[in-house]
């Protein structure tokens, strides 16, 4: 059963992820990315608590505002560290690939919608070997502009064969996840308890499950639409 969430939501015909912190543990990578950007620019580092804490927006739109004039060239260094890091230390989060696999054999297309880099991501999916089970990856960069704006969701809705309603479900980690399925006219679901983020009531998903393990679990026993 969901930990929280209204009792009128039904099951999706479509469902949407985030990537970090919702399917897999990148942070270390992204970690050492932003380090490795601030101490080439002369700034303080964070530890891996704050990353956690402060890293919910695109690069293309966050690092202007750390950097400033300098952004671009921060940019290229952050990426050099987690190209290096980010295979290595990527972990699937708990229950990830029993949802994924519970979405699958209920025949509920799914893809991704991610503020990490594209061809990042499709790397990072590819590696654990999970590629398959998506009709479309998105990373930052591949729509007009990143979540929270509605544009990723415009180009994935067609390849999930669904156009945006309650019916299709957006499950990621963070209020600004939240902010983004309702911005795009999908069901907000919350995975973990945004500890992160204020909790889940200040996330304020439509439903909530503990992890991927609840969700399958969910979805076994509530019949399709």
């Amino acid at each position: 059963m969901s930990a929280f969430g209204r009792p009128d939501v039904g099951p999706p015909r479509a469902i949407l992820w985030d990537w970090d912190n919702t399917l897999v543990d990148g942070w270390l990578a992204i970690a050492a990315g932003l380090n490795a950007a601030f101490a080439a620019h002369g700034l303080p580092k964070w530890t891996l608590e704050e990353v956690k804490a402060r890293v919910r927006r695109s690069l293309r739109e966050s690092f202007p505002e750390l950097f400033g004039a300098a952004w671009e060239d921060a940019r290229e260094v952050f990426y050099a560290a987690v190209r290096a890091h980010h295979l290595r230390v990527l972990q699937p989060m708990p229950g990830a690939i029993e949802a994924v696999l519970a979405v699958a054999a209920a025949a509920i297309p799914q893809g991704v919608i991610s503020n990490k880099q594209g061809p990042l991501l499709r790397a990072e999916a590819a590696h654990l070997g999970w590629d398959g089970h998506f009709r479309i990856l998105l990373g930052a960069g591949d729509a007009a502009a990143d979540k929270p704006d509605p544009a990723p969701f415009h180009l994935a809705l067609p390849a999930l064969g669904e156009v945006a309603g309650p019916a299709v479900w957006y499950i990621g980690d963070t209020g600004l996840d939240m902010q983004a399925a309702r911005a795009a006219g999908c069901t907000a679901v919350l995975f973990g308890d945004a500890a992160h983020d204020g909790g889940v009531a200040n996330a304020a998903p439509d439903l909530a499950f503990a992890d991927g393990n609840a969700l399958a679990a969910w979805l076994r026993r509530t019949p399709a639409t």
